[in-house]
């Protein structure tokens, strides 16, 4: 029987651009380009290589699975680019606010539909980066999780991992079906070639709504979040550096500085 594979991955603003809060204090995203989180990159790139490593290319299907607005198709797209099969994409004008708690129901429901046996997600997301919807994902499921791999295979109805710390690493594993989430230490995301680019145009991509997934709108969006923001301030702009220059004593003056910063 095929091996389901289910990456979630993000739509998310580009890093570089000038980011802000909408008056509603959420992350306002008309403003600046986005694209796919590239923590999220790393995910699909270890269930390409999961598929890669099956005795038959056939017995592994990834699905990519987004909960975002219109745009988060193109995040879609990259994925799908890169060598996943098809891709789902969850959008509901009720959705805009849902914090990391509502994002893991309708994660969790929508992957419940769609069926899976792995269901591999990114140690973060580079907007957000709180890092617990793979957590959440499995409790919802009731399912193991195995997080923060920087090495995973499949083997047998057993998926394996190592999980990397400060001064030890550890070697996990768990029955299928699980959770698992992989870091930025897992190994470098391919790039899409031309014709991956082109394929992924023809590859389906199915669109759900909440109804779709048999939820209220009271159950995500800001009505629903367990978490609020309550202000927002702007960064303050840079302001030129302090020169120190050297006529004998320089390093007695830097070291003066780092220490009045508490550097030192």
């Amino acid at each position: 029987m095929s091996l389901r594979i289910v990456v979630t991955v993000k739509y998310v603003p580009d890093a570089t651009g000038d980011r802000h809060f909408a008056e509603d204090l959420t992350v306002d995203r008309d403003d600046v380009d986005g694209l796919l989180s590239e923590l999220d990159e790393y995910a699909v790139e270890q269930a390409l290589q999961i598929a890669d490593d099956a005795d038959d290319a056939d017995d592994a299907e990834i699905t990519v699975l987004t909960v975002g607005p219109e745009d988060a198709k193109d995040a879609l797209r990259k994925a799908l680019s890169m060598g996943a099969d098809k891709a789902i994409h969850v959008e509901d004008d009720d959705l805009h606010g849902t914090d990391v708690i509502g994002t893991s129901l309708v994660l969790a429901k929508a992957i419940e539909k769609a069926g899976y046996d792995l269901v591999i997600s990114g140690m973060a997301s580079t907007d957000g980066t709180a890092g617990v919807v793979p957590a959440l994902l499995a409790e919802r499921l009731g399912v193991p999780q195995v997080t923060l791999l920087s090495e995973v295979s499949v083997e047998d109805g057993v998926v394996k991992g190592r999980r990397d710390g400060d001064s030890a690493s550890e070697q996990l594993e768990a029955s299928l079906p699980a959770v698992v989430s992989v870091t930025d230490q897992s190994g470098e995301a391919r790039y899409p070639s031309f014709k991956g680019i082109m394929a992924a145009k023809k590859k389906p991509v199915e669109s759900w709504d909440l109804s779709d997934l048999d939820l209220e709108a009271e159950e995500v969006g800001l009505e629903g979040a367990w978490t609020k923001v309550d202000s927002a301030t702007e960064r303050p702009a840079r302001t030129a550096g302090t020169i120190v220059k050297d006529e004998g004593e320089g390093g007695k003056q830097l070291a003066e500085f780092l220490a009045g910063q508490k550097f030192i």
